[in-house]
């Protein structure tokens, strides 16, 4: 069992910056394939950005340019840096974690808001 643990999340003005970060318990953080996820409401889940085990990356078009992910195997923790967020930026943001084996976890979510 893996839990993760978002934080970062809150209401900015279109333009600014915001850092979403994930713990993940246990101890085969390093062989996994991370990635933030959002869903805004009334509308599917997306994926935003995934960075593998080896640290490449990969990133929605809506977000390319704006937004990094990446890692601290150390610390057991993925972040999400956006920048010019948007108003459509706005949605709950979530953590998952992909094991070696294909297991899966997702965290709780955490909220942002784009508004003026």
């Amino acid at each position: 069992q893996v839990q993760l643990v978002e934080s970062g999340g809150g209401l900015v003005q279109p333009g600014d910056s915001l850092r979403l970060s994930c713990v993940a318990s246990g101890s085969i953080f390093s062989r996994s394939v991370m990635s933030w996820h959002r869903q805004a409401p009334g509308k599917q889940r997306e994926l935003a950005a995934v960075i593998t085990s080896s640290g490449l990356t990969n990133y929605a078009d809506s977000v390319k340019g704006r937004f990094t992910i990446f890692r601290d195997n150390a610390k057991n923790t993925v972040n999400l840096q956006m920048n010019s967020l948007k108003p459509e930026d706005t949605a709950v943001y979530y953590c998952k974690f992909l094991g070696p084996t294909g297991t899966s976890y997702w965290g709780q979510g955490t909220q942002v808001t784009v508004s003026a």
